[in-house]
């Protein structure tokens, strides 16, 4: 059944953070650069850089894997999820916020830092084939099995929902940009900020050559299972674009780009060189789409780039 309240969701998924949710989750900054420091050639246009990978649990995710933990009973099994890695960390911080168990299913190509980080949290992992894919069937077994309250990665309402408060931050912190560049795996992030902005400001989707969920889906008119790989598999790994951002950016978004892993990668060390941001992949995809000209901002115009995460070891950046 479609939503056409998503809008109201995201308050209310606001609403429900900021009553329940303590200290758990920050309001990132948000960094105003003219087009030029960026190497954009485009008079009189600013680049805002939403520095999401600042929040509580290194990445976007916190918002929505806390709104789905705060909007259900939690079980004794407490909570479970499969994840290339970011969800499984926003899961396992929120759990640990809350004081409930994480079991934490990673795919074998999740790198090691954020293994790491999750242990650290105190979830359970359980490491298992080489992609996502595979770590979602084994957590739907064991899900079924313990009972404990399943956070999907991406595609649930209330983790759309948690996403899209990003989208309600960027207009109350700067009012609207033109334009939101945003890269897509599943597709909760785009879904959330999608269905917030309603194309009061172009969303657009970016994706990894070696990764292309939504740009395939368009090709096929429905979601489709695509080979997943390249430098950022472990962030952007689904198979298939999530059925709730399938509908939201069928009406919502109208741009599907994709981007090669040279350009991912060096856009990636220009941050850490020239801004000194240490992110991984998933989030330089936004700053790559500039700097090839595979968006080209107009004059004037105001583009934001989500940073969206930086669950990466500091040592594969420079």
């Amino acid at each position: 059944m479609k939503n056409t309240n998503w809008r109201s969701d995201i308050e209310s998924a606001s609403r429900r953070l900021g009553e329940r949710a303590g200290h758990f989750l920050r309001e990132t900054p948000l960094w105003k650069l003219p087009a030029a420091a960026v190497g954009v050639t485009a008079p009189g246009a600013e680049v805002w850089l939403k520095l999401e990978h600042m929040q509580v649990s290194g990445s976007f995710k916190a918002r929505g894997m806390m709104n789905r933990l705060l909007a259900n009973d939690i079980p004794a099994a407490g909570v479970i999820v499969a994840s290339g890695g970011n969800a499984g960390i926003a899961t396992a911080a929120a759990a640990k916020a809350l004081g409930v168990p994480c079991q934490v299913f990673l795919p074998g190509v999740s790198p090691e830092a954020k293994r790491a980080r999750l242990r650290a949290l105190g979830a359970e992992v359980v490491v298992v084939g080489e992609l996502y894919p595979d770590a979602l069937a084994a957590c739907l077994t064991r899900q079924k099995e313990t009972g404990a309250l399943l956070t999907h990665a991406y595609d649930q309402p209330e983790v759309v929902a948690g996403a899209g408060t990003l989208g309600r931050e960027i207009e109350a912190q700067a009012g609207l940009p033109d334009a939101v560049l945003v890269s897509v795996g599943g597709g909760g992030l785009i879904g959330g900020l999608a269905a917030w902005f309603e194309q009061r400001a172009r969303v657009v989707a970016l994706e990894p050559e070696k990764a292309p969920t939504l740009f395939r889906a368009r090709e096929a008119g429905e979601p489709v299972d695509v080979d997943v790989g390249g430098v950022a598999a472990d962030s952007l790994g689904a198979r298939r674009i999530g059925a709730i951002a399938w509908e939201i950016t069928q009406q919502q978004v109208r741009d599907a780009l994709l981007l090669s892993d040279e350009s991912i990668r060096a856009a990636q060390q220009w941050l850490w060189k020239e801004l000194k941001l240490a992110v991984e992949p998933a989030a330089a995809l936004p700053l790559a789409a500039l700097q090839t000209g595979a968006y080209v901002p107009r004059e004037g115009e105001k583009v934001c780039l989500i940073i969206c995460g930086a669950n990466v070891d500091p040592a594969t950046v420079a």
